[in-house]
């Protein structure tokens, strides 16, 4: 490298020195002026460059060029004599010169180096196979893409004739026909087709600068193009399917707006794609939220919510869930059902089910809840006495589910194929119950059927009878149905032939049949007959560890009958439910749950404590005072004491309900006929005229 001396640092020296050092063109050995204090000194002390007040010492150590930055024609002079022999002077405004055109060359290097880097990169990075030759057929580029396509290393192509790297390229032929070709198919030597445009590179004067090959493998336009059509049937199989379905369904993107409805859609609400597509989720809702906005800002799927919608303000339920596609929120799909064609076809169902009731027994053991001892005990008995044709008695209070036990025996026993008939005693008139029970001959009184009528025994020959609150059955009704116990035949109303008939009876009763007989109004022998096979059934205050599972299925039916999709209920509210007496039993049970449930808002599905209604009689809070009718006295039987307890007991509840009789047998759990044997028992009947 040549080594400098510069004469001068003042202004211009300083600046050459700058220009010397940063393009390192040469390398400055020293810089020379009378003044110590130039600037340019200074500088040179910090590049660690020779500093000195004469040049004569500093020519002597190898100086190839001195550059006279002084502009002082005397030192020019004195310089040229000075010089040795071999060494060069140039005057400061031609250094500038040179330097200022050496780092224009470096500038414009820089900026070619950079351009060529983008043309590399923009054409390897473009899925089209690219070639140019030159006027001589040789390749001067060749990107990555054609590499790849070929098969050819491209550092290698770069410089070969066309023909050795590809023997079947037409670019010569471009060359010498200057003709534009697209779009022409051609196979590569590696077997590949390709689709080709060759392109002749004129310029603007017309001269031949070589030509250009852009290709592409025909293989990835063809996949690319099933891969369309395959979107393009898969997106009309779909739009087919959701405007086919009976089902309203609306689809919003992920900023809320309307992109897809179909036919049953604009059925139910009445509005058209254009009053819904390209509008806000909102633009449906006559009253209520909009679950489409919720499920996007939540990501949650809602089910169950109760809205109007259209201009008819149609009461619908709607079910909306989530659009997400690789975790990206895409919009979301609603359902929405017609809760007046769900209230018809659960109507429809009911009636469907009353029917089904009335021929067939619908419960199984699988269906009773019990985990408690007490309950598996009277399953087992259940089971064993479903097996023998035995009469069985169902004893328990009102609620526990006897009903239910009777299903099941029967559809456990070799009956099970046969009819079912249930009969409530006490829900049948005294002067109807006997033609219900035993049927009637044409004539048997006014207002009978030509050609009589078939009773429950008939209907439920070679099944079985379910005879609930049996201890309700008058004197007389009583000895006619222990002459079907005993004989195995009845006599129909107004006729007199007995038919034999084979049905196996269950009967149920909540009430204390011994004490009736005590009394005389159940006939023992009746009693023996019916308890040839009791099986006492427990109330649920004494099994409470039954309560979840019983919750469970409660909830299950109830969201069946209330349209509804509650899913559980919480340790709490459980807790609070095992707090409770229960004299109503498994039917009050399930009679709060369903409160509960009815109160609660659609998008809730957890039945929480919050939602159990206030229970009256909590078991924590019940006291016994030293005075009331629960004391007992040593003087009295158990029986007495039974007595006035009981009496004590309908007199308070008369007195709550105003003695509205009905009201009170409901509150009571008995029946109304019941009541009136009670109230007259205990003379409490002169009390509600007074």
């Amino acid at each position: 490298m040549q080594r400098v001396m510069i004469v001068g640092a003042g202004k211009g020296g300083t600046a050459l020195l700058k220009r010397i050092v940063e393009t390192n063109l040469m390398k400055v050995a020293a810089i020379v002026d009378k003044n110590e204090q130039a600037p340019g000194i200074a500088l040179a002390k910090t590049f660690n460059i020779e500093t000195s007040k004469h040049w004569m010492p500093v020519m002597r150590k190898n100086i190839n060029i001195i550059i006279e930055a002084t502009g002082n024609k005397e030192v020019m002079k004195s310089l040229q004599m000075d010089k040795e022999p071999g060494m060069v002077i140039i005057p400061g405004a031609v250094a500038h010169l040179i330097s200022e055109l050496v780092e224009e060359k470096e500038v414009l290097i820089a900026k070619l180096k950079e351009e060529t880097y983008k043309q590399q990169t923009i054409f390897n990075s473009t899925n089209d196979g690219m070639i140019v030759i030159d006027i001589n057929e040789k390749i001067i580029l060749f990107n990555k893409t054609a590499e790849k396509i070929t098969g050819f290393p491209r550092k290698k192509a770069l410089g070969l004739n066309i023909i050795d790297v590809i023997p079947s390229s037409k670019l010569p032929r471009t060359l010498t026909t200057r003709e534009v070709e697209t779009n022409q198919e051609q196979v590569l030597e590696n077997g590949l087709k390709i689709i080709t445009t060759r392109i002749p590179m004129i310029d603007e004067s017309g001269n031949l600068l070589g030509a250009l090959a852009l290709f592409k493998d025909i293989t990835e336009v063809v996949n690319l193009a099933e891969e369309v059509t395959n979107l393009k049937e898969i997106q009309v199989l779909l739009e087919s399917i959701i405007q086919s379905s009976e089902e309203a369904i609306s689809v919003v993107d992920e900023e809320g707006r309307g992109i897809l409805i179909n036919r049953a859609y604009t059925k139910l609400t009445g509005l058209s794609e254009e009053q819904v597509l390209g509008k806000p989720a909102t633009a449906d809702i006559s009253e209520g939220e909009s679950m489409h906005m919720k499920v996007l800002q939540t990501r949650r799927a809602v089910r169950g919510v109760r809205m109007k919608v259209g201009p008819a303000k149609r009461d619908v339920i709607v079910n909306v869930a989530p659009v997400i596609v690789d975790g990206k929120l895409k919009g979301s799909v609603g359902v929405i059902q017609d809760v007046s064609e769900i209230q018809k076809l659960t109507t429809e169902l009911n009636r469907a089910r009353q029917i089904i009731r009335t021929l067939e027994a619908k419960y199984s053991f699988e269906d009773i809840i019990g985990v408690s001892e007490e309950m598996k005990m009277a399953i087992e008995q259940a089971k064993l006495g479903a097996k023998t044709p035995a009469t069985v008695l169902l004893r328990g209070e009102s609620g526990t589910g006897k009903e239910l036990f009777a299903h099941a025996i029967h559809n456990a026993s070799d009956r099970k194929y046969n009819k079912f008939i249930r009969v409530n005693c006490a829900a049948i008139s005294e002067n109807l119950l006997e033609s219900e029970l035993f049927g009637y001959v044409e004539g048997a009184f006014s207002g009978a059927k030509r050609g009589g009528k078939r009773g429950f025994f008939e209907e439920a020959n070679n099944g079985s009878i379910f005879l609930d609150e049996i201890g309700e059955l008058s004197a007389n009704m009583q000895a006619k149905l222990l002459r079907v116990l005993q004989e195995n035949e009845i006599v129909k109303v107004g006729g007199t032939k007995p038919l034999s008939v084979n049905v196996r009876v269950i009967a149920a009763t909540n009430v204390n049949i011994e004490k009736a007989m005590a009394e005389g109004s159940f006939r023992e022998d009746l009693y023996y007959r019916l308890n040839r096979y009791p099986i006492s059934i427990p109330p649920l205050r004494d099994r409470k560890e039954d309560i979840p599972s019983l919750c469970v299925r409660l909830i299950s039916k109830l969201n069946q009958d209330y349209g509804r999709n509650i899913e559980t209920i919480t340790q709490h509210a459980v807790e609070l439910l095992h707090q409770y007496d229960w004299p109503g039993n498994v039917r009050e049970l399930e009679n709060v749950l369903g409160r509960a449930i009815i109160f609660m808002d659609y998008h809730e599905t957890k039945i929480e404590a919050k939602h159990i209604p206030q229970l009256q009689v909590p078991l924590k809070e019940r006291k016994v005072q030293e005075n009331g009718p629960f004391v007992h006295n040593n003087d009295e039987t158990l029986a007495d004491a039974v007595e006035r307890v009981e009496a004590e007991v309908i007199k308070q509840s008369l007195e709550k309900h105003e003695y509205n009789r009905t009201q009170t047998a409901r509150a009571l759990g008995i029946s109304l006929r019941s009541l009136y044997y009670k109230m007259e028992k205990y003379n409490l009947a002169n009390n509600s005229m007074q």
